[in-house]
């Protein structure tokens, strides 16, 4: 038999492998490199064997170009080169990942017109491409469909389903189905237990996740350290570190290693209480145990400093994590700036937006909120308008938050009109106004003498059928009686309350001293009555 003068060719190129070996396959590091040399065992007479081509489909899915393989599929349909179970499972699979479900579904139905047997691995990775594409209830019924006609489902497979499940949040339905293969020969493994525990964690319900974990012990099913990670999580979502901890003890007698995570939920848990110097202990802890911090650990540890305006300290953890070969992301240099902004330090918050630019970091939406929120707070409201305008440049929009700092900066410093005019601004640009907008723009009305315009925002507000808080009513009633209008102040206080607004001290705080100062004594005593009886004055004291 002649040989094509591209077999001749490919020996050439590779002479040290055979023509569609295994050594050939792994010897390429690129996409186009396996699509290449697929492409020529097309042309080879005789066609190799389909696990030949499945090897190097296989290989574009490990890299993740599903499309290239979904490409080279259709190139052997076009050959007419038969394919077997497993070249189905890796298109179906393919298409499963980038979410076209219906092409799936075709491929499936092309198993069954040519006559081959779907497997379990061709059934659970269907469900697993309708559960990670929203479709979670369909995987059920598709389950349902399929053990109907007499097909068996595995571990693997019933890990998927509750797996999708719990992503949706249906941890009632996870737990059933848990129930339901314990009737089956299937055993439940640690995957499946770790999953429904996470998700209980996530919603707090740490009595349930804990019965599983104590339900795993007497099964003999084993956690390891994502059991111990998602359940650390939930202890230290809720606030019970000391719970947290007990767990970490546990792993190191079971010498269960502690992962990033892990450490990392310590950290933050630590952080947001304020323990930061323990939180540094544990990070520490972390170091010598051989775990290295990632971006997450580093930028948890500064925030932490932040909450406790230690700024210089953030910033040196800032050095040791580029020190550490680790390198900072944009919410580190967010963490830092809003951190120096917050303390005053504007120069320092600019320096750092500087470096991370020189870095190719990208500013987003945080952290020009920061660096213009911390100029209006220093009054620097021109320089604030400055960094504003460069950002739209940039083409950053600017959100609500935006927005509101530069209107309470422009309303505390008396310039109202163009406060009105910014407010139009964002009306044009279709950003809904929030409730802390309109606080702020009917507080520096009221403060700045325009209680009649203040009044007009405050009631186009109440016709929008705006949910306005208790501040700004609060901030209207103060409006009114600054202007010693007590009998619309008191109007007011009780049509919050038609509209479902409940008064706070404050509220009555105000229109009380508003009423001794009027000289109406009598109605001050009602209302320190009526304040008494909700019980507020407690309220009022505590503040």
């Amino acid at each position: 038999m002649l040989l094509s003068s591209r077999y001749y060719f490919t020996l050439f190129v590779f002479p040290k492998f055979p023509l569609y070996s295994s050594a050939c396959l792994h010897s390429q590091s690129h996409p186009d490199d396996i699509a290449l040399l697929f492409n020529r065992m097309l042309c080879l007479r005789p066609t190799p064997p389909i696990r030949e081509f499945n090897n190097h489909l296989s290989s574009l899915v490990k890299m993740k170009h599903y499309d290239t393989a979904i490409s080279l599929y259709k190139h052997l349909e076009f050959r007419r080169i038969t394919p077997d179970i497993a070249t189905f499972n890796i298109t179906i699979n393919c298409f499963c990942h980038l979410g076209h479900m219906p092409c799936a579904f075709s491929v499936f139905a092309n198993i069954l017109k040519t006559g081959f047997q779907p497997t379990v691995v061709t059934f659970t990775t269907l469900m697993r491409g309708m559960c990670e594409n929203g479709m979670v209830k369909k995987a059920l019924y598709f389950h349902d469909d399929v053990v109907a006609q007499g097909f068996h489902m595995n571990h693997v497979s019933y890990g998927t389903l509750i797996n999708g499940l719990c992503k949706v949040e249906e941890i009632r339905a996870a737990l059933q189905l848990l129930r339901k293969i314990e009737l089956l020969s299937i055993k439940a493994d640690a995957v499946m237990y770790t999953t429904i525990i996470d998700s209980l964690c996530k919603g707090k319900l740490l009595t349930q996740a804990c019965d599983l974990y104590y339900e795993m012990g007497v099964k003999g099913i084993f956690p390891d350290v994502l059991t111990y990670t998602s359940l650390i999580s939930g202890f230290c979502l809720v606030g019970r570190l000391n719970e947290a901890f007990v767990l970490l003890n546990e792993m190191a007698l079971k010498s269960i290693n502690p992962n990033v995570y892990t450490f990392s939920i310590l950290v933050d848990a630590l952080c947001k209480e304020g323990k930061v110097k323990e939180a540094k202990v544990v990070f520490l802890m972390m170091v010598k145990a051989g775990v290295k911090p990632d971006v997450v650990t580093y930028s948890t540890l500064m925030h932490g400093y932040c909450l406790i305006r230690e700024v210089n300290n953030a910033k040196y953890v800032l050095n040791a994590m580029v020190q550490s070969g680790v390198a900072p992301n944009v919410h580190s240099y967010n963490i830092l700036i809003d951190g120096f902004c917050k303390k005053k330090m504007e120069q320092e918050a600019l320096n750092l937006f500087k470096e991370m630019q020189n870095k190719n970091l990208v500013p987003n939406i945080i952290t020009y909120n920061s660096l213009i929120d911390g100029w209006c707070k220093l009054g620097q409201i021109s320089y604030a308008l400055e960094l504003f305008d460069w950002m739209h440049d940039r083409g950053q929009p600017a959100d609500i938050i935006t927005y509101n700092s530069l209107l309470d900066a422009l309303c505390k410093h008396g310039h109202l009109d163009e406060a009105i005019a910014l407010l139009k601004k964002i009306n044009d640009q279709g950003i809904l106004p929030d409730v802390y907008t309109c606080a702020i723009l009917i507080d520096g009305l009221c403060k700045g003498g325009r209680l009649k315009i203040a009044q007009e925002v405050f009631q186009h507000l109440l016709v929008r059928s705006y949910h306005l808080d208790v501040c700004t009513y609060n901030v209207m009633i103060n409006g009114f009686c600054k202007d010693g209008l007590l009998d619309e102040a008191l109007v007011l206080l009780y049509k919050m309350q038609d509209n479902g607004c409940i008064p706070n001290a404050i509220t009555f705080e105000i229109i009380i001293c508003a009423a001794f100062e009027k000289g109406d004594n009598d109605r001050a005593e009602k209302l320190v009555w009526e304040m008494i009886a909700r019980g507020l004055l407690e309220e009022s004291k505590t503040r």
